[in-house]
């Protein structure tokens, strides 16, 4: 059932900035968070501003659960006129919003947005619709093999489209500025969409008699409202304006020699490579960081031989080198002790939880590595024998050995003991890792550079197929178990002199590539390649474990 209020017409009060409603309709405004986000307190907010301005108002909740596993809603309605001008009649409010007829939706992450609209709350002609367009992935996204993450943009067209104003923002960096939580940030977008009955003062009000927190909720409330003012003077001057007035992004400075080198690629992949060049020095060395650009200087090279366009030739360029450089910096203890022991994280910690000055924050890391992350810091023969030393105690005592730590990461025993780990950095070209993946990486140039002999559509396959290595631990093992068994059955040379038609190995490729990312165990990936004549997988070897029955 649709609310109104059945009054007549009447002029703006002198606190109002907005002139009143003739329809007689509430200001009806729906609000969508995520558990722990304070969305409560900002329901509350709003009412208590709309009681201290005079305006009769009504406020329900939907409560969710924690985080990112649910989502809460709360419906406010808002007389379009004060108490003293409606002559003693009372204003009947509705309980929940009904689609086709909110007046103002706000969310705070870009998904929330988008299940607003599949529910019908947002109406292309009467709805303002505002945004966050930050994201806190959901589950399903981060177990995804491949990039599982929806498309933002897509989202942020579906809202322009179906609403009658959409105006957006990053609510979430505007919090962090304000080390406040994102519902002061909303609340000013809501006091500056230009749709509430009654002025700003009345806002920070409700917040200054709320007393907790008080000066960073205002200081949220104060950048979600010229935030919104912003977008919405973006939105009236144009999209070429509003183009204009937006911050160029900047490249990483590098050191002359490899900044000389990278004037031979082209500029579609100048991005990626610029950034992938400066984090390996990060990770490793500069010395590191030339061995990759030798690598993509041979893809380079290679694709200047090819029949085919430049955008073509660029783009094999950017996703062999986007996907070399994540490959090149493969996790192990020695990257996570670095990373865990840097300033920058204990002052992203310090501001995540909003630690004030003086404040103590202790940090616990809990750690369960595997004996084969271990050994990978090891020199290769070091590494072989202690491998087969665990492996003849394991056999003894019948379970694998593990290592499970939990340090204090801010005791001084803790991070010592992790910066020791971190300084191994110098060692790590030694190692039995470093090792192992420089052969894999070798293996996995040498099959690009073989398929582009059918042209540059197998190349590009070849090269996407990489996204394949990630993670850690069983999971990285998978990967190259699947990675390796695309190239041998696919890309070998013995493979290759099957295939005719470059087209058609593409295809296959890319197939083959798609079904490892949607199953991580492998079985899709065999079902799909058994297709061109492979070998069905032998079966992996599992222990079997007899437990003696308990005598009753």
């Amino acid at each position: 059932m649709d609310s109104a209020i059945q009054i007549a017409p009447s002029s703006a009060t002198a606190d109002s900035k907005q002139p009143p409603k003739t329809d007689g309709r509430p200001v009806s405004i729906l609000i969508a968070a995520l558990g722990g986000e304070g969305g409560g307190v900002l329901c509350e907010w709003l009412v208590d501003a709309a009681t201290s301005a005079g305006f009769p108002v009504q406020g329900t909740s939907i409560p969710g659960v924690a985080q990112r596993t649910g989502a809460t809603t709360y419906y406010v309605e808002i007389s379009p006129l004060a108490q003293n001008e409606l002559q003693g009649r009372h204003p009947i409010f509705s309980l929940t919003p009904v689609p086709g007829t909110v007046e103002l939706v706000i969310a705070s992450e870009l998904l929330e947005t988008a299940r607003v609209l599949q529910a019908g709350f947002v109406d292309p002609i009467h709805t303002t619709l505002i945004s966050s367009v930050s994201r806190t992935l959901t589950t399903l996204e981060k177990m995804a093999m491949g990039d599982g993450r929806l498309d933002s943009e897509e989202l942020k067209a579906t809202a322009r489209e179906f609403s009658a104003e959409f105006i957006s923002f990053d609510m979430q960096a505007e919090a962090k500025k304000a080390q406040t939580v994102v519902s002061a940030v909303l609340f000013g977008a809501l006091a500056g969409s230009g749709k509430l009955p009654f002025s700003r003062e009345f806002c920070e009000a409700a917040i200054r008699a709320q007393g907790k927190g008080v000066a960073q909720s205002l200081a949220g409330f104060a950048r979600g409202f010229e935030a919104c003012l912003a977008a919405r003077a973006a939105l009236a001057a144009g999209p070429a304006e509003a183009l204009a007035s937006g911050a160029t992004s900047m490249r990483p400075a590098l050191p002359a020699r490899l900044s000389l080198a990278l004037e031979r690629f082209p500029n579609e992949a100048l991005d990626v490579l610029t950034t992938a060049l400066s984090r390996l020095i990060d990770y490793q060395d500069e010395s590191y960081a030339r061995l990759y650009l030798e690598r993509i200087e041979s893809v380079r090279v290679l694709s200047e031989s090819l029949a085919a366009s430049v955008s073509q030739r660029a783009e094999l360029v950017r996703e062999a080198g986007r996907f070399l450089a994540l490959w090149m910096m493969f996790d192990d203890v020695i990257r996570v002790a670095e990373l865990k022991t840097r300033a920058t994280r204990f002052a992203r910690v310090r501001d995540e939880v909003r630690a004030h000055p003086g404040d103590i924050v202790q940090i616990a890391d809990y750690f369960k590595p595997r004996l084969e992350e271990l050994l990978g810091i090891l020199p290769v023969r070091l590494g072989r024998l202690v491998a087969a030393w665990a492996e003849g105690v394991q056999r003894i005592i019948g379970r694998p050995l593990e290592l499970a730590l939990a340090l204090r990461t801010d005791s001084i025993l803790g991070f010592i003991a992790l910066r020791l780990v971190a300084a191994c950095k110098p060692l790590r070209p030694r190692g039995a890792r470093y090792e192992q993946e420089q052969v894999r990486i070798g293996d996995w140039l040498r099959a690009l550079h073989d398929c582009s002999a059918l042209g540059i559509l197998p190349a590009q396959e070849i090269a996407l197929c990489a996204r394949l290595i990630k993670g850690y631990g069983a999971t990285n093992a998978r990967a190259h178990e699947n990675l390796e068994r695309i190239i041998a059955t696919l890309a070998s040379p013995a493979a290759l002199a099957q295939w005719r038609d470059g087209a058609a190995l593409a295809r296959a490729l890319a197939s083959a590539r798609q079904a490892a990312l949607a199953d991580p165990e492998g079985r899709a990936l065999d079902r799909d390649i058994e297709r061109h004549g492979a070998r069905a997988r032998p079966l992996a070897e599992r222990p079997i474990k007899l437990i003696r029955r308990a005598r009753a």
